[in-house]
This record gives C-alpha cells, sequence and structure tokens, in this order.
C-alpha cells in the first residue's frame, strides 16, 4: 500500500503531463488551421477580386470598342450628312474612351495579356486614322467607298480585337486556374498537416486513456482493499461493542446482585443486631438508645440506597415481571427522584420476546428518560411503547429546552444509538431549541417473538 501511493504522484503527474501535451498540441493544431484557412480566404478572395476586376475591365474595353466601331459604320452609311462636326467629336469621343479603357486594365497582368491590350489599342489607333482619312471624302465618293472601307479596313480590325480580347480572357482564365491551383495546393498541405496533427492527438489521447484506465484500476483495487479492510475494522468494532455492551450488563447484573446480596444482607444483619442491642440495655440508659436510633436510622438509609442502587443497575422484575412493569417502575423512579412527570403507554408484550430486545427498550427509555430530567429539565414526559408481529415501536417525548441533534451528539445519544443498531433497528431523533426532544426506535422482530 506504501508503494502504491509512492508511486501514484508519478503516475499522476505523468497523467497531467500528457493531457497537458494532448491539450497544446490540439491548441497549437487550431491556432495553426485558423491562421491557414483565414490565409486561404484572404488568397482565394484576392485571387477572385483579381479575376472579377480584369473581366470587368476587358467588358469595358469589349463594349466601348463596339459603341466606337457602330458609330462609325452608322457615320459612314448615312446617306446625307447633317452637322458633321458633332457626330465626328461623339466619334472621337468614343475612341478616347476605348483607349481609356485599355489603359484602366490591371496593370498587375502578365507581360503576355499587357502584349496583347497594346495591340488592342494599336489596333484601335490605325482604325482612327483611317477613318480621319475618311473625312476628305465628299458625299458621292463616301457613298461609294463606304462598304469598301467598312469591308477592307473595319470588319478585320473588329476581327483582330475580338480576337485580341478573346486571347486576353483566356489568359485571364488560366491565371485564374493557375492560382486556384495554387490554392488547392495549399489547402492540400494543409489538410495533411490537420491530419497529422490529429493522429498525433489520438495517439496522445490513447496513451492517456490507457494511463488513466491503468491509473483508474490501481485506484480502484486500493479503494476495494481499503473498503475490505475498512468493512473488518467495523466488523471487528461491532463486535467490540457487542461485547462490551454485554459486558456491562452482565458487570451491571452481577454488582446489582452483589449489592442486594452482599451489602443489603448486611446491612439487614446490622439492623437486626443494632435492634438486639437496643433491647439490652436499661431503660434509663437514654444517650446509648439515642445513639444507637442514629445508627440504625444510617443504617436505614444505606439500605434504601443500595436497594436503589441495585435495581437501576438491573430491576429484578426485567426478569421477573417483563418488560412493561419495568418501565413503569422506571417512571415512577424517575418521577420521585425529580420533578417530571413520566406517563408510561404500553402495549402487552409477549415473553417472547428476546432478552437483549427487552433490555435495549429498557435502557434506551432509562437513557432517554434520564437526559430529559437532566439536560432538558422537562415538566413532563411521555413513554410510548407499540408491539406488532413485525416490530417493537418505542418513542419517548418531552417538554424540555430542546436541542440541534444535528450538532450535539452527547455519549448517551450515541449508546441509544448502538444498542438500536445492534439490534437492527432504526433511530430517529427530532428536537429543536425550546421545543422539547422526541425519540423515536422501531425494533423489527426476526422469527417467531425475536428481535
Amino acid at each position: 500500500m506504501l508503494e502504491s501511493e509512492e508511486h501514484n504522484p508519478k503516475l499522476r503527474w505523468l497523467l497531467l503531463g500528457t493531457f497537458g501535451a494532448m491539450l497544446t498540441l490540439m491548441a497549437i493544431a487550431g491556432i495553426s488551421s485558423l491562421r491557414s484557412l483565414r490565409k486561404l480566404h484572404e488568397v482565394s478572395h484576392q485571387v477572385t477580386q483579381r479575376y472579377s476586376a480584369r473581366s470587368q475591365a476587358l467588358e469595358t474595353v469589349l463594349v466601348c470598342f463596339h459603341g466606337y466601331d457602330q458609330q462609325i459604320e452608322q457615320f459612314l452609311l448615312i446617306d446625307t450628312i447633317t452637322g458633321n462636326l458633332p457626330e465626328r467629336a461623339k466619334i472621337a469621343t468614343r475612341g478616347s474612351e476605348v483607349h481609356g479603357a485599355v489603359h484602366a486594365y490591371p496593370r498587375d497582368s502578365a507581360t503576355e495579356e499587357q502584349s496583347l491590350l497594346t495591340q488592342i489599342d494599336q489596333a484601335v489607333q490605325a482604325e482612327e486614322v483611317a477613318f480621319d482619312d475618311t473625312q476628305d471624302w465628299r458625299a458621292e465618293e463616301r457613298r461609294q467607298r463606304a462598304r469598301t472601307f467598312i469591308e477592307e479596313q473595319m470588319i478585320p480590325t473588329r476581327t483582330q480585337v475580338l480576337a485580341l480580347v478573346s486571347a486576353v480572357s483566356h489568359l485571364n482564365d488560366q491565371h485564374l486556374a493557375t492560382e486556384n491551383q495554387a490554392v488547392a495546393r495549399e489547402f492540400g498541405d494543409l489538410q495533411t498537416r490537420l491530419s497529422r496533427m490529429v493522429i498525433l492527438t489520438l495517439a496522445a489521447g490513447l496513451v492517456l486513456s490507457l494511463a488513466a484506465g491503468y491509473y483508474i484500476l490501481r485506484l480502484e483495487e486500493n479503494n476495494r482493499k481499503r473498503y475490505l479492510a475498512l468493512q473488518q475494522s467495523r466488523r471487528e468494532l461491532e463486535g467490540l461493542s457487542k461485547r462490551l455492551v454485554e459486558a456491562q450488563e452482565a458487570e451491571r447484573r452481577s454488582i446489582s446482585r452483589e449489592l442486594h446480596d452482599e451489602v443489603g444482607q448486611t446491612l439487614g444483619a446490622v439492623l437486626v443486631d443494632l435492634g438486639q442491642l437496643s433491647s439490652f440495655l436499661p431503660p434509663d440508659d437514654t444517650l446509648v438508645k439515642d445513639q444507637i436510633a442514629r445508627i440504625k436510622t444510617a443504617a436505614e438509609t444505606a439500605v434504601r440506597s443500595v436497594r436503589d442502587m441495585a435495581l437501576l443497575l438491573r430491576p429484578p422484575m426485567l426478569d421477573d415481571l417483563g418488560l412493561v412493569p419495568a418501565l413503569e417502575w422506571q417512571a415512577r423512579e424517575t418521577s420521585r427522584r425529580g420533578d417530571m412527570e413520566v406517563e408510561v403507554h404500553a402495549d402487552e408484550i409477549p415473553d417472547s420476546l428476546a432478552d437483549q430486545a427487552k433490555i435495549g427498550i429498557y435502557r434506551l427509555v432509562q437513557e432517554a428518560l434520564q437526559n430529559a430530567a437532566t439536560h432538558a429539565h422537562a415538566k413532563n414526559a411521555k413513554v410510548s411503547v407499540k408491539y406488532d408481529p413485525q416490530k417493537v415501536e418505542v418513542e419517548i417525548s418531552d417538554d424540555g429546552v430542546g436541542f440541534q441533534p444535528e450538532r450535539t451528539r452527547g455519549m448517551g445519544i450515541l449508546g441509544m444509538a448502538e444498542r438500536v443498531r445492534q439490534l437492527g433497528g432504526s433511530l430517529d431523533l427530532r428536537s429543536s431549541p425550546g421545543k422539547g426532544t422526541t425519540v423515536h426506535a422501531v425494533l423489527p422482530i426476526h422469527g417467531k417473538d425475536t428481535v
């Protein structure tokens, strides 16, 4: 047992260390995972934002170019031109919008994308130059050459710009796919790290569970041994208590018998001798007669005291007349010696009731009445004994000062509880300051009128 107690602190520290390490690993894994997930989320958000910005800028370029190209075509196909300058100014503004959209494209793109955008810008500039040459055409010449200009100059430029925009869009998609693959690889690395951390944490948890199980088994074994030792000690104490009570009753019976037979008879012989001595004295010898009378009075007082002591130790009527007469005598003696009036209400108790039960009930009532008279300063007390084939109920109540049973436990109360426990019964003590005390005991009857 001592060796186990010496090893327990080491095992306890080992369990605490393992548990702390597991918690540390879980905390590190959680913090690292949160940081990695936050970083991946930021990277993914940035990738999406860049892709959206490029797509939107490219769409702006395409929309502006379509508007610019369509206005040139409409201008060339008009039969009569009125207000030439405002229309050309609007077309020039459209061209500037196309150049602005091209230059507004994000500059963090790849070199190849920038090259394609430059080509778009150059194609638009070439179309602007070609359109400027049409300003010298007369109306008839414009009607003759407009369709040829559209077919030879504008449609190829339109096709070229669309192809370049498509190429830029394709590069943007490729760049998005590449960045998504990088994010996916980072996520895969995070999953791998988390898997390793989870495996390591599970291994630590398994070690902790095994160590805790071993520790619990050892504790259970130690507790089982201690419980068995405690049970053995309790049985030994119960046996010792039972033997002490039996020895106490035997000693009381012996002392009572000695007091009654030896001391009582000796004092009785002294009284007889004093009576005979008094008869031998002359009638006029009053001095000696008075001395003999005083001695006789003292001897009679001693006889009564010895008789009371013998009866209190072990009343013969408990064996001769039964339990109920003994309880009634006990009540009368208590009332006679003090100011407390005692009432006894008892059913008829059969003679077959075990002697141990009779003695236990008598001592219980004796101790309760003594406590009521001595400590509670009660004026009235009531003893009730009820018998049925299954149990005997004993209740002693008084109107004394009362007390707090949960805080006050004297030797008398402990003695009553021990006697009742030895008889296999239960004791209920109810009291509160200023409200008296009630002692209620229930003693089971096992077999045929035995306890």
